[in-house]
């Protein structure tokens, strides 16, 4: 990008030029090879070269959503970190939480944050929920190769809907599929090698209605059961205090839960499972 700068220092006329409200497609005419799935890659599988981010919960509650993900990445048998954060705010009303290859994960979400924003400064109004998901998903397909080899990473999406007729079901799951197809999913999903076992502990769990609170209890709770089955998953850490990563978005916009509050309700859970390890 460099090069077309002219002596004068000026910007290219693509950057003044009337464009796109797309920023990753902006991206694809200005600098194609600065987006993930655009990368030459070697032949073979690349699985096993990078560490992977297991696991995401979301779930919907009265007052909007709640996410949660645990701390671990694992490169094959070895965990390569034990603090990564895989939740974060996509904007001010929506949540991402990434399950996959975490390198290209968190640089996809990044992305994905500042394509949301381009377009609420180019159209002057934030795209809706329907509209971020498929954003999302276009942004998914485009990694569909290096995917094939698998540098695979698949987000879970949630988040407040201003546009909802009903306050009470304003909070929406949105998962996709390694080509970038979007699913709405009702109540509750997990993403990530522990989905089966977090999924499993919210089937038993979930009732419709929940408050903020109680959702976020049980989003712990799903992790906990998560990393008691899936040795990629990790669970609360009281040695280290590293504790999972809870976020909401509700009307009021998205929070992360501070560290005190999510060790309080971790080291609830890891209390009670003292009493009774079956949950």
């Amino acid at each position: 990008m460099a090069a077309g700068f002219d002596p004068s220092g000026r910007l290219p006329d693509v950057f003044t030029n009337a464009g796109t409200s797309s920023f990753t497609t902006f991206l694809s005419r200005v600098a194609p090879e600065m987006l993930p799935g655009r990368r030459p890659l070697p032949p073979g599988m690349a699985a096993d070269l990078a560490p992977h981010a297991t696991t995401i919960v979301a779930i919907a509650a009265a007052e909007g959503v709640v996410m949660a993900g645990d701390r671990r990445a694992t490169m094959g048998n070895l965990i390569a970190q034990r603090d990564i954060e895989k939740v974060h705010p996509a904007d001010a009303y929506s949540l991402v939480g990434i399950a996959g290859t975490a390198g290209i994960g968190i640089e996809l979400m990044r992305l994905f944050q500042v394509e949301l924003e381009h377009y609420e400064k180019i159209e002057g109004a934030m795209l809706s929920l329907d509209g971020k998901a498929n954003r999302l998903a276009s942004m998914i397909r485009g990694n569909l190769g290096a995917a094939m080899q698998g540098l695979a990473v698949v987000p879970l999406f949630a988040g407040f809907d201003l546009a909802a007729a009903d306050p009470a079901r304003a909070g929406r799951i949105f998962s996709f599929d390694v080509t970038g197809g979007p699913y709405e999913e009702t109540g509750y999903d997990a993403i990530g090698s522990g989905s089966l076992f977090a999924k499993s502990a919210l089937k038993k769990r979930f009732r419709a209605g929940l408050s903020v609170d109680d959702a976020t209890r049980l989003a712990v709770e799903a992790l906990y059961d998560a990393a008691d089955d899936d040795t990629a998953t990790g669970g609360p850490d009281l040695t280290r205090r590293i504790y999972p990563v809870v976020m909401t978005a509700t009307a009021e916009g998205t929070r992360r839960l501070t560290d005190t509050e999510t060790a309080a309700i971790a080291e609830g859970v890891v209390a009670g499972r003292m009493e009774n390890p079956g949950g």
